[in-house]
């Protein structure tokens, strides 16, 4: 139908918006689902529990660093250049060996079982047929084994909450190994969890009803230490996850402790300052995530894309460096790979579709955030992504 019309539909962009437009020409047919985050998320609200939505949606305190995010993005102005033949511009890129779709992956999310019961498969399989990564998070409802069976081939990253117990850590390390997962992805801006009002609000901590404990309850080394299987004792099992899961003590000497375990890039996530990311370089990092975890772990937090530039200098070609906190359009997108990112992590959007129609509603969000980008991209005079610099952008 779109040959027919005349219409020219290479790109992936292209192919997204004319599928809707001619959905709503030919059977009147309008998107199940709301197309902008805002709307997304209120409409989600609409239909999750509210301890489970507050959970996903909440940041830090009140939720200022959320804000910061927010507003950060708009002290940058894309800077259009015309007649540039973009009409075999392309979107796909190279991460860790493999070729992607577009400079995106999926953030790692935990506990997805308290937006739908398919949780983290129905988000694997959604990711595996759009060519997009999905980052698990450690405390996810699935276990990577099963996340790994439904996700095929696809490439998929592993996020670790790097623990008190390092048998256990190497233990997880290696069942991700194992299950295909290509790189690690080393959380460390969660010494502890932060305060967050509405989650205080709602007394809700999701893993105290063993939401988010599948690659806990399923480990061998975490089930070596527990007197009874988390089957026939829960709350035993619960409580151990309590005393495992976060290490306050951690210094980067003890960073070496991971990267002797493992050949996959490893990268940490969470930093903020130039100063870490030149340690994280020095101490064997193949790479970072700027990031304020979403604006959940502090408020008030500088926000991430901010620091990415200084960031992305200081790091240069010594390792990869990606963006998370923040994305909801293509331009954000756009902004974060020319401000110095190889590619960004797209958090909570996905979670509200995935609370509104499983599988379907994240491919839905992931989709247009992918199509979104792509037409930015032509629009803007450049033919891939690696045309995309600071020369592409002005300040607001």
């Amino acid at each position: 139908m779109q040959e027919n019309l005349g219409i020219q539909t290479q790109s992936l962009g292209m192919k997204r918006q004319m599928q809707i437009y001619i959905e709503g020409r030919m059977q009147q047919k309008k998107p199940a689902l709301p197309i902008s985050a805002q709307a997304l998320e209120q409409k989600a609200k609409e239909v999750m529990k509210p301890e489970a939505f507050a959970y996903i949606a909440g940041g830090a305190g009140s939720g200022t660093t959320m804000q910061t995010n927010a507003q950060a993005f708009q002290k940058w102005n894309i800077v259009p250049r015309m007649l540039r033949d973009v009409s075999q511009a392309t979107s796909e890129i190279k991460l860790f060996g493999h070729t992607i779709a577009a400079p995106i992956a999926l953030a790692p999310v935990g506990v997805l079982s308290i937006a739908h019961p398919d949780a983290e498969i129905a988000v694997g399989k959604a990711a595996a047929s759009l060519n997009i990564p999905m980052t698990l998070s450690t405390v996810s409802s699935k276990s990577m084994e099963e996340v790994a069976e439904a996700m095929g081939d696809a490439t998929r990253f592993f996020q670790l909450y790097w623990g008190r117990n390092p048998e256990f850590m190497k233990s997880l390390i290696t069942r991700a190994e194992k299950s295909g997962y290509s790189a690690l992805i080393v959380t460390v801006d969660t010494r502890t969890l932060a305060w967050r009002d509405l989650d205080i609000e709602q007394a809700y901590l999701p893993f105290l009803y063993g939401e988010g404990l599948a690659n806990y309850f399923s480990d061998p080394v975490f089930r070596s230490m527990l007197k009874e299987p988390p089957e026939k004792n829960p709350m035993e099992a619960i409580m151990l996850f309590g005393q495992v899961f976060t290490n306050p003590s951690l210094t980067w000497e003890d960073f070496k402790i991971l990267r002797e375990h493992t050949d996959m890039p490893i990268l940490l996530k969470g930093i903020l300052h130039p100063e870490d990311a030149k340690l994280a370089i020095k101490y064997g990092a193949d790479g970072l995530v700027v990031s304020n975890h979403g604006g959940r772990q502090v408020e008030g937090s500088v926000s991430a894309i901010e620091m990415l530039p200084r960031i992305a200098e200081v790091v240069g070609d010594k390792g990869t460096v990606l963006f998370d906190s923040g994305i909801r359009k293509g331009g954000d997108v756009f902004k974060a790979i020319a401000l110095g990112a190889k590619a960004v992590l797209f958090g909570r959007p996905y979670p509200y579709g995935l609370a509104l129609a499983g599988e379907e509603g994240v491919k839905h969000t992931l989709a247009n955030l992918m199509a979104d980008a792509d037409l930015t991209l032509g629009l803007t005079g450049c033919t891939s992504w690696a045309e995309v610099n600071m020369d592409c952008l002005q300040k607001a």
